[in-house]
């Protein structure tokens, strides 16, 4: 699975910089100099055979914060031209080359998406779509087999039991929690 660590938000200056959106936990490990990123352009590629295209891959050779936001430079981006080209860019690393968090009780996003979400009884309650990061505390989107979805705040008192290898994950609600 192909997890985004960033975009391209636009060129920075004349010498190949570009302006990224980190959407990862771990910058200064994905976008420390030599890391290597799958890129996942905007659109679809020129017509023109001959135009310059994005390539697969692109290495960094440095990254600096800026305003909230980091100024990258890419191995072989060496004007604002090619800079320019790589607005939009997705910037993906392959979640197989993910080393797995050292405390048990850390998961990564991707391992907690697509989990079935069950009651300590054993009752289906649907599974998880997708995780919000809030301040006080990550809450786990359930999409319900009713079709609407739920808020469940990803804490022990109520997810007690997180089973990756075996596909779920339990949840004692409280009263009245998947009723909103």
């Amino acid at each position: 699975m192909l997890l985004t660590v960033g975009q391209v938000v636009r060129p920075h200056g004349i010498r190949g910089e570009v302006v990224v959106e980190v959407t990862t936990d771990e910058p200064e490990q994905r976008f420390a100099p030599g890391a290597t990123l799958l890129t996942e352009p905007p659109g679809p590629p020129p017509a023109d055979p001959a135009a310059w295209r994005v390539p697969p891959t692109l290495t960094v050779v440095a990254a600096r914060p800026h305003q909230g936001r980091l100024l990258v430079e890419f191995d072989g981006i060496a004007d604002r031209n090619l800079a320019e080209a790589l607005r939009g860019v997705r910037l993906q690393v392959d979640s197989e080359t993910l080393a797995s968090p050292e405390d048990p009780d850390e998961f990564r996003d991707h391992q907690l998406i697509g989990l079935t979400a069950v009651t300590p009884t054993g009752e289906q309650l649907g599974s998880i779509a997708r995780i919000e990061h809030g301040a006080a505390n990550d809450l786990l989107v359930l999409a319900r087999p009713d079709g609407r979805t739920a808020l469940v705040p990803f804490v022990r008192a109520i997810v007690p039991e997180v089973d990756v290898a075996g596909g779920r994950i339990v949840v004692d609600p409280p009263p009245g929690l998947l009723d909103l």
